[in-house]
């Protein structure tokens, strides 16, 4: 089955944005032109996703008040505390409902063919928990790190742990079963825990993007991004 719905992580308090965050929440940030979030919803739109949830925390009524302008996505306040990805997906699924999701995070983007189209070319979910859309690391742009994977003949993730590096990095996007999430008995975690019960069982998997990513998350990665576009 296709998904048809997506959850764009929206609610944390966007540290490396230093000073545009003081006031603005890191989602409503500029970049090439519109904030940030807008990217990512029409890149969901364009995909034909008519669902879209997005957890709000941090100056949340300014991220709500702009969601309203698109009938077709929905604000989940986290309220009092912020939950993480994990804790903020299984949060989320009274109203996602029980189908394998699309989960993205809002401050990256993207030069070349679409990230969600591309991820549902390769979704397979007879053998795939979850499937992360992952970059090599001479596409990243405004990333700094030392990547996230492997990828096996397979095409089965294998975390980077304590190696010095990993060939690929992991570009916020994926489609994953949201089952295991009940039996994590914590409120507030990280999308790792949910990862880990999928790599135990070799059912985590990865695919990777022809085209270039910049990470926006942080104010050089907005320049870098603001160049790269002006000059596609």
């Amino acid at each position: 089955m296709q998904p048809k719905t997506a959850m764009i992580f929206a609610a944390g308090f966007g540290t490396r944005m230093r000073h545009l965050t003081q006031s603005t929440p890191k989602p409503l940030v500029s970049v090439m032109g519109k904030p940030m979030i807008d990217h990512s919803l029409a890149m969901l739109s364009d995909a034909g996703i008519k669902s879209v949830f997005i957890n709000t925390h941090y100056l949340a009524d300014q991220l709500e008040d702009h969601v309203k302008n698109y009938p077709f996505a929905t604000a989940i306040r986290e309220n009092p505390d912020i939950l993480e990805t994990g804790g903020g997906l299984k949060n989320a699924l009274p109203l996602i409902g029980t189908d394998p999701v699309f989960t993205l995070t809002c401050d990256a983007v993207w030069f070349g063919e679409s990230p969600i189209t591309e991820l549902e070319k390769h979704w397979a979910p007879e053998q795939m928990d979850g499937l992360l859309m992952l970059i090599k690391k001479p596409n990243c742009i405004g990333y700094a790190g030392t990547g996230d994977f492997f990828l096996n003949p397979k095409n089965i993730l294998q975390p980077k742990h304590k190696a010095d590096a990993a060939p690929y990095v992991y570009s916020g996007v994926q489609i994953i079963k949201t089952d295991l999430l009940k039996t994590i008995p914590q409120n507030s975690f990280s999308i790792w825990r949910l990862w880990e019960k999928m790599l135990a069982q070799d059912r985590l998997f990865g695919t990777v993007y022809n085209g270039a990513w910049a990470d926006v998350g942080h104010p050089e990665g907005i320049d870098l991004a603001n160049r790269k576009a002006a000059n596609v």
